[in-house]
């Protein structure tokens, strides 16, 4: 079976290498452009683009797909290299341009999507972040049909995966992506036989994964204990969730609610409780986030230990004090 695949990140990487490694015949890879990555924003390739030419596979890299929209001739471009390719399929993971209609009836099994969550929860950009953030319990990789809506086509294979209470978006990433080139492959095998069964999705239960913005990572110390540890973990590795302490915004990397911890009477969300060794507690509507890893600008991630003995955190102090005036 010829398989284009249309992908970008580490998560789409790990698809691609498995497509390979079971024997599928890859002629096209299509990914973004590069980009400006680094402290010295240099131009730096796609995960995607860096496997398929170690690999020898022709990449191709429009700016955008729509042959009617502002880059016409990368969509001419890109469309002769599809058509070239005479491929059964195109398998698409976390890929980054809208797919007019032309791209899903180009192969002839139309375009499978690997989306890491159980759809129709969790349509969208941002699905990992946006399950552990919401204190899901489980997620997943879903098999899709794709189709010219949002993530809204139907479904072919569906796995679950536990979340688990110390993962992170990082962890959980890993652990999708691995299950993402396991499922695809297995679609593939089966659509090769017609064993493929489409499954409409349903129409409750659905959410949006909106994409992850920086502004968001500033916590809001006035929402509850557990969900800013959540969001600590979702943040991680990007964007990070952040406080600012005298005028110095420290990122947080991991958190946790120690148990009975209830918020003092009489102190601010944001405010400094305790800092030591163990972590340092803080505030937020209901309870005490301690946080345990720590980085200021500049610096490196460390242990609430190491931190407090370059950075001094006092109680009493508060992070984010706008947010409370």
């Amino acid at each position: 079976m010829r398989v284009i695949f249309a992908g970008t990140p580490e998560f789409a990487r790990v698809a691609l290498a498995s497509l390979q490694a079971a024997g599928f015949d890859i002629p096209l890879v299509l990914t973004q452009p590069d980009r400006p990555a680094g402290r010295g924003m240099k131009l730096q390739a796609s995960a995607v683009k860096q496997w398929a030419q170690s690999h020898q596979v022709p990449v191709a890299q429009p700016r955008s797909l729509r042959l009617d929209g502002k880059y016409p001739d990368d969509a001419a471009a890109a469309r002769t290299a599809i058509e070239a390719a005479r491929a059964d399929v195109m398998v698409v993971a976390a890929y980054g341009l809208i797919l007019p209609q032309w791209v899903l009836d180009a192969p002839r099994l139309g375009c499978l999507n690997i989306h890491a969550s159980l759809l129709p929860r969790w349509r969208g950009a941002a699905p990992i972040h946006r399950a552990i953030e919401a204190g899901d319990a489980q997620t997943g990789v879903t098999i899709m049909q794709m189709d010219a809506g949002l993530d809204t086509g139907d479904m072919l294979l569906l796995e679950k995966l536990t979340i688990g209470p110390e993962d992170t978006t990082a962890s959980l990433h890993d652990r999708l992506a691995g299950l993402g080139g396991r499922l695809i492959v297995n679609a593939l095998e089966l659509a090769a036989g017609g064993a493929l069964r489409p499954l409409v999705q349903p129409s409750e239960g659905i959410t949006y994964a909106h994409k992850i913005e920086k502004n968001e990572a500033l916590l809001d110390w006035t929402r509850s204990a557990a969900a800013l540890e959540r969001r600590i973990r979702a943040f991680n590795p990007f964007p990070g969730a952040a406080g600012v302490l005298d005028g110095e915004t420290i990122k947080f990397w991991r958190a946790a609610v120690p148990a009975g911890a209830l918020r003092p009477v009489g102190v601010l969300p944001g405010q400094v409780v305790a800092a030591g060794p163990e972590g340092i507690d803080i505030c937020a509507a209901d309870a005490l986030v301690r946080v345990t890893r720590l980085q200021k600008a500049g610096g490196k991630a460390l242990e609430a230990a190491d931190f407090l003995r370059g950075f001094e955190i006092r109680p009493g102090m508060v992070f984010n004090p706008t947010q409370t005036e």
